[in-house]
């Protein structure tokens, strides 16, 4: 093994064969880690949405939080039944995406890859961002250098997906499950001990007092306050579409085992979310959405010195104490959990991309696998576009979630009405595979569920346009485009290239020229292999730039009594690319159903800096002569020293 290859190896592992490809394949509670880590992680802020809108009318409407996450929760049970529905129906990983183009046709199969690809860097950038702010809050260094920390995030979450998901299972599990058991307990023993016990636990905020932003909110504006919250609050469904493309990643029966995961997945999220919500109500929890004007402490502002803790930070305070172990436990892994939760991202877009790469929607490369069996260009394209947005979004969270809310909930109404058209479908066709109460029931949950979700994304559509969902709104359609633009190229390169009925016509003749610059080793090989390959015609051919260069060289080859006619191109103006195209050019004109073959001889070096030593010549040559119809460009390649020894230490053999 070269030493160049020596970090891939440390970072990635060894290569994989392709008969292992069962070997990546995730166990049932490996895959609740990591498929669940995104819709977990919203646990962590979702609750804490409501809050901030409701805070518009004033603390008074916080006490009713409790009504919102009871509403969520059922939404969420509305929206995990129709994707269990969706795995069992469509295991083939595509979600949302198989749904809609089945059911929907091309426009909406193709509006549904557009959101879902937004979806995914949005979730990997709003994630890390989110984690990022709250290891900012404890370690001063990160809270300096968001950006550099947020892209080194990223980079480490590339890497362990680059190293296949099994493997890197272990390390999303231990903080996944952890937080699960951390939030748990915080509820439990929380409510345990203001509903059992009788404690008076109170939030660190509860003696503060909220400002109404908007004074006298009633009728419709309180209305629509109400249903932002309810919407707001919906984040917590974020996520869950993404467990859905990756049902490929689980091991066999993977319809099952994936609706088992969403299943265990949608429980735990669903009891979190609402125990929060319910104990930061009863807890006296006070937020807003500009603490230092709308948070009053002892009858004066807060200032621009306060720090906002978020929702689980103030119920670990209030529960277990300021500085105990299960306080700072709990800040470790909520941070951690918001860092992983990018993961899902980083799992179900590959799955996904492999998917539109199929369909010719996206370019093929997604579904080549690397060496460790993972969709490697997937990730780090995924990786790259969220540092991108990560970097112009400066860290920002409230400048993403906007774009994350609507990103999400356009895949998941359209998931909705496709599943709901195809129950119709069933039904209507007479199948009696299925029980058709079932199917009636399975489609009220569909109809149900589309019409909360189509809410929610209207009412963000309009409430949130400025604050970043008209990026999404913009986005989905070029996306859109460029899908339709890459599958019009393949299906237009698929008709050129297939043969017709007669064949390929062969040339009558064929007119080999070698290029030559001065006469050395490699230009005796290249000469001699065009020899060796039998043209009708063959000269060498050179360009005038200096006249005693070529008079040198006019002198080498009659001493060398070269059989090959030199064909000298004067040059004036000491171009060599345009006098050897036009003599191309010519020849082809003269004999258009003849074929020319143009033999290049090129260096070979083995360092990068040997490159920047010899001039590139032959490299635009052959880009120019490709484009040249009717004309073939041979590279004759001659090896240094350096280029052969890089090669011997590149040679080992793969495990």
């Amino acid at each position: 093994m070269s030493f160049a290859r020596v970090p891939k190896r440390i970072l990635l592992g060894t290569p994989m064969r392709s008969d292992r490809l069962g070997d990546t394949l995730l166990r049932k509670r490996v895959g609740l880690a990591i498929f669940a880590s995104g819709p977990l992680s919203s646990v962590a802020y979702a609750p804490q949405e409501i809050f901030l809108v409701l805070s518009v009318a004033g603390a008074a409407y916080f006490q009713e939080a409790a009504w919102f996450g009871l509403a969520i929760g059922v939404l969420m049970v509305v929206v995990i039944s129709s994707y269990r529905q969706s795995v069992r129906e469509y295991p083939g990983g595509g979600g949302d995406y198989d749904v809609a183009m089945d059911n929907l046709g091309r426009t909406g199969g193709l509006t549904v890859a557009s959101a879902l690809i937004v979806d995914y860097v949005v979730t990997v950038a709003v994630s890390v961002s989110a984690g990022v702010d709250n290891l900012g809050a404890a370690v001063p260094f990160v809270a300096e250098h968001r950006v550099p920390t947020a892209l080194a995030v990223i980079a480490v979450l590339m890497l362990l997906n680059l190293r296949g998901m099994a493997e890197s299972g272990f390390w999303f599990a231990i903080p996944a499950y952890t937080f699960v058991v951390g939030v748990l307990a915080l509820i439990g023993v929380g409510l345990f001990r203001i509903l059992v016990l009788d404690d008076d636990v109170k939030a660190p905020t509860a003696d503060y007092e909220v400002v109404a932003s908007s004074s006298g909110v009633t009728g419709l504006a309180l209305a629509f306050l109400l249903v932002r919250a309810f919407c707001a609050g919906s984040v917590a469904l974020a996520g869950v579409e993404q467990s859905a493309n990756g049902v490929p990643a689980f091991r066999e029966p993977k319809g099952r085992n994936a609706a088992t995961v969403l299943l265990f997945m949608g429980g735990m999220a669903i009891t979190m979310f609402a125990g929060l919500v319910t104990l930061a109500a009863l807890t006296d929890f006070k937020v807003a959405d500009d603490p230092a004007t709308e948070i009053l402490i002892d009858g004066q502002p807060a200032g621009p010195d306060y720090e906002q803790d978020p929702i689980i930070a103030q119920m670990a305070e209030a529960v277990f104490g300021d500085g105990s172990w299960p306080f700072l436990a709990l800040a470790v892994t909520t941070t951690l959990i918001l860092f992983f939760a990018a993961n899902t991202s980083f799992n179900g877009f590959p799955q996904l991309g492999s998917i539109l790469a199929r369909d010719r929607w996206l370019p093929g490369q997604l579904r080549q696998r690397g060496d460790r069996l993972s969709y490697s260009n997937s990730i780090v394209a995924l990786a790259i576009a969220a540092g991108v947005l990560v970097y112009l979004v400066d860290v920002n969270v409230s400048s993403l979630v906007g774009m994350y809310i609507v990103a999400v909930f356009i895949s998941l109404t359209l998931g909705q009405v496709g599943l709901a058209k195809h129950w119709t479908t069933l039904l209507r066709s007479g199948a009696e595979s299925v029980p058709r109460r079932r199917l009636h029931r399975d489609r009220a949950v569909n109809v149900v569920g589309a019409v909360c979700t189509g809410a929610v994304l209207g009412v963000v559509l309009v409430s949130d346009f400025l604050d970043g969902a008209w990026v999404v709104v913009a986005a989905v359609p070029v996306f859109f485009a460029m899908m339709h633009k890459i599958a019009k190229h393949y299906d237009q390169l698929n008709a050129e290239l297939t043969p017709t009925k007669g064949g390929v016509t062969l040339p009558s003749r064929i007119h080999g020229i070698v290029l030559v610059s001065k006469l050395h080793t490699p230009t005796l090989r290249a000469l001699a292999f065009a020899r060796a390959t039998r043209p009708d015609t063959l000269v060498a051919l050179t360009v005038q730039t200096s006249p005693e260069s070529t008079a040198e060289l006019l002198r080498e080859w009659a001493e060398h009594d070269i059989e090959v006619p030199l064909t000298v191109l004067d040059s004036p103006y000491r171009e060599v690319t345009r006098p050897v195209l036009e003599y191309v050019r010519n020849v082809r004109v003269a004999s258009p159903r003849d074929v020319i073959c143009v033999f290049v001889p090129e260096y070979v070096v083995g360092k990068w800096w040997e490159q920047l030593l010899h001039n590139q010549t032959p490299l635009r040559l052959k880009a120019r002569l490709l484009f040249q119809p009717g004309v073939m460009v041979t590279s004759v390649p001659w090896q240094l020293g350096s280029a052969e020894q890089l090669e011997a230490r590149r040679t080992y053999k793969p495990r």
